[in-house]
């Protein structure tokens, strides 16, 4: 959903939206502070990027607004910190039954929803067992050991590409060790934050604990890396944002979480089947349309399979069905704008100039000014854009290799690091590629990688720290050792 400002006053949510709910009251269209539902300066106007149309209205927060929200979370902290972990879980659980209950609501996609609530259960109970550890001592009548405390009050700043669950899988971790929120979603899809804080109010979450900051995200940032009553930041978003944000944030020295850029290599084997591999290549890439850090962005196969392969690819393509998602049959949405749809051109333009063949991708047939047709390209070099940058598109760019030794500096030729696939059977070249690649995440003969309790992050510029798993907590906690020494 693409962003313009309007100066009109507050208007209500169009009837795009109204007639698919079942509880019209989930459908926020002003900030959330300390409880109570606020207005900014100005509305800003929320469109569908399948049609066009505007589908409602966000508020534009003024910087003492944000501040108050800052203020309100600080305050509202200890209490929260000193509820027994089991309280907390309760309320959590709450938040995560009535998530499930208003699915189809809140469902940008159903599974999206299954998915964003799967955090919530699992830092709900993940929460009771928050451990610290003993130390065995080495001074005399003294007991050593660490606590796990939270950190204090969570900036969580939130992409537009999966509105719902990527703040569960944020907020679920903070709340659960003892933080207080502040979460600042994507100005392109904000009704599933305020959704979400709709249901946490009507789960009995106190006032100032969850927040939810509607506005310029360039400015609402620059205040919550300023603050020094915010003490972690995790941002999930674009490699070169990520470190603007983590420069703003080093002058309050603030604990940051980054889950930034993908490039993921798509390698295909030399045992492996052709044709399951290019089925499981096209999920990969298109399942949500490209736009997604896990896409594969570089699938390399074997030379003596890679014409086949291209014309399995196509044919496995050829199914994808593109269309408004409210549509019957619709298997591919469109891209988030008319600046993405602008980007996907300029990646196949750059490749064939380079060389690439065009195997696949007629644009003539896209049914909207946001649609970008599945686009398959050949022969990609590591010169292209195509091959070097997360292209964030349905674009997907095939090169054949000869021996599988080249794979390991192949797939790592790029600054990112967040997944990687691979595909085959020998488990010699299977170890040889786990051990050898750089990624934080590698999916052996599997597209599916993510859920609740595993470690999801990346190394090199992908990303700082994990999402989700029992390592989730350690974004919004530290330990604190003590020497309990014996007086007597």
């Amino acid at each position: 959903m693409s962003l313009s400002l309007n100066p009109t006053s507050h208007s209500k949510v169009t009837d795009a939206i109204m007639p698919y709910l079942r509880d019209p009251r989930l459908v926020r269209e002003l900030a959330y502070i300390k409880g109570k539902w606020v207005h900014g300066s100005r509305d800003m106007a929320v469109f569908n990027p399948a049609t066009g149309d505007v589908i409602g209205h966000c508020t534009r927060l003024q910087p003492q607004q944000v501040n108050e929200a800052i203020a309100a979370a600080a305050n509202a902290f200890p209490a929260w910190r000193d509820l027994l972990a089991d309280e907390r879980a309760a309320l959590l659980m709450r938040w995560h039954d009535l998530i499930l209950e208003h699915k189809e609501d809140l469902a940008d996609a159903r599974g999206e929803v299954d998915y964003g609530a799967s955090f919530v259960r699992w830092f709900a109970e993940e929460g009771r067992r928050a451990y610290g550890d003993t130390i065995p001592s080495h001074i005399p009548n003294a007991q050593l050991a660490t606590i796990r405390e939270p950190i204090g009050v969570a900036a969580l700043i939130t992409p537009w590409n999966f509105p719902h669950a990527m703040i569960t899988r944020k907020a679920a971790a903070a709340l659960a060790i003892g933080c207080t929120l502040l979460i600042k979603p994507a100005s392109e899809t904000p009704f599933s934050a305020l959704a979400l804080a709709e249901l946490a109010e009507r789960a009995g979450f106190p006032p100032g604990v969850v927040n939810v900051l509607t506005g310029k995200g360039a400015d609402i940032c620059t205040l919550l890396c300023q603050s020094d009553q915010v003490q972690a930041l995790s941002f999930t978003g674009s490699t070169r944002v990520g470190k603007q944000l983590l420069e703003q944030a080093a002058g309050t020295v603030k604990k940051c979480s980054m889950e930034l850029g993908g490039n993921a290599p798509f390698i295909v084997l030399p045992d492996m089947d052709i044709h399951a591999a290019a089925r499981a290549a096209v999920a990969a890439k298109f399942q949500t349309a490209g736009q997604d850090c896990l896409a594969a962005n570089r699938i390399l196969v074997p030379r003596g399979g890679y014409e086949a392969f291209l014309d399995a690819f196509a044919g496995e393509m050829a199914h994808i069905k593109v269309g408004n998602g409210f549509e019957e049959g619709v298997t591919m949405g469109p891209l988030i704008s008319n600046r993405a749809v602008a980007k996907a051109r300029e990646i196949v333009d750059d490749a064939q100039a380079l060389g690439a063949r065009l195997i696949a991708g007629n644009q003539q047939t896209a049914p909207g000014a946001n649609f970008f047709m599945p686009t398959l390209l050949a022969d990609v070099t590591p010169q292209m854009k195509v091959f070097r940058e997360e292209n964030f598109c349905p674009v997907a760019g095939v090169q054949a290799y000869d021996h599988v030794d080249e794979l390991i500096p192949l797939a790592n030729d790029t600054e990112y690091g967040l997944a990687a696939y691979v595909y085959g059977h020998d488990i010699r070249h299977i170890w040889q590629l786990l051990r050898g690649l750089e990624f934080g995440m590698i999916s052996v003969n599997s597209v599916k990688m993510t859920g609740h309790g595993i470690p999801f992050g990346g190394i090199k510029q992908s990303g700082l720290g994990r999402e989700g798993s029992r390592h989730g907590f350690d974004e919004y906690s530290q330990l604190k050792y003590y020497c309990l020494g014996n007086l007597s």
